[in-house]
């Protein structure tokens, strides 16, 4: 938690530094107040994810053009940073050296869980995959449609609007986490002896490819002024989450998830999660939920602190 705050804060104040340096460099960027309300979108993307985004857009104003641009910024360089982080994820001990952290709780339930694996894997049959993609499917129709009934109950509140409470992928994947918690008190959790674990991990990576695949890379060429704004500001999160799990001796797993749980949600910090071990998804589900809870409000004390340095 630690380490999600501290990179909730990161966010909250690069921003502002980062646009308080191009102004320096470049005053001509900054002769209206056009740029500081179009990076609102990106506060409220790095801090929450779409929903917050979207509630930022109409909050400040931004034009749909602008806004555009500014999901660019925002996709290119948390996918960068995503990329980043599952490259060390491959180099985690020596991370976590060099951080002086205590990781002997990960370590816990990661040899827990192998051990268990040991003790209960068994190869697949065709019911049982048949079963598993069954209600691997039908679970997400189900939280689709319950999630979309919910978000439409709140989408007449303003409130809830800017706290996520009408976005249906929001209650979607608060569903779809409440029925696998369920599933795992119940014979259903057998069927990871057959390694349902190791599908959702390949689901997990195609996942990856899609985030990927949104890049635009015309306008990597187009837009690089802002995109360099944006690298700067990634760049300053990075080095205060570094700083901060030095400090508190955290785990490189905390760091990355936390981290990735603001600028990349609760669609690609399971991802992170699962990258150091399966069993530790659920870590990166609960972050990246809490990542929609407090976007609206950090990306607003953001942009509210952009508009003050660039005016």
């Amino acid at each position: 938690m630690r380490c999600f705050f501290a990179a909730s804060i990161a966010i909250v104040i690069s921003g502002p530094i980062s646009l308080g340096v191009a102004k320096w460099i470049s005053p001509a960027m900054f002769t209206d107040d056009t740029l500081w309300r179009g990076f609102s979108a990106v506060a409220g993307s790095w801090i929450g994810g779409a929903a917050n985004q979207a509630a930022m857009k109409e909050l400040f104003g931004v034009s749909d053009d602008l806004f555009g641009m500014m999901i660019l910024v925002d996709t290119t360089n948390a996918s960068l940073w995503l990329l980043a982080i599952l490259v060390m994820a491959k180099h985690s001990d020596k991370i976590d050296r060099f951080l002086r952290a205590d990781t002997s709780s990960i370590d816990k339930v990661v040899k827990a869980v192998e051990s268990y694996e040991r003790d209960h894997a068994r190869p697949a049959t065709i019911n049982d995959l048949m079963v598993m993609f069954g209600l691997c499917f039908a679970m997400v129709g189900v939280a689709h449609f319950i999630g979309g009934q919910i978000a439409e109950f709140f989408a007449p509140y303003s409130w809830a609007v800017q706290y996520s409470f009408a976005s249906s992928f929001f209650w979607m994947v608060v569903i779809i986490t409440l029925i696998g918690v369920i599933f795992s008190f119940t014979k259903i959790r057998r069927l990871d002896h057959v390694g349902a674990s190791k599908i959702g991990t390949v689901f997990i990576f195609v996942l990856i490819a899609a985030i990927g695949m949104q890049i635009n890379l015309a306008g990597i060429v187009s837009q690089w002024r802002l995109l360099l704004i944006g690298l700067l500001w990634m760049s300053i999160h990075v080095v205060i989450i570094f700083a901060v799990a030095r400090i508190i001796r955290a785990p490189f797993f905390f760091l990355a998830v936390g981290s990735n749980a603001n600028t990349g949600g609760a669609s690609s910090a399971p991802i992170v999660a699962t990258a150091f071990h399966p069993s530790l998804a659920p870590v990166g589900v609960f972050l990246g939920i809490l990542g929609y809870a407090v976007g609206t409000f950090g990306g607003y004390i953001s942009t509210q602190l952009m508009r003050l340095v660039v005016s």
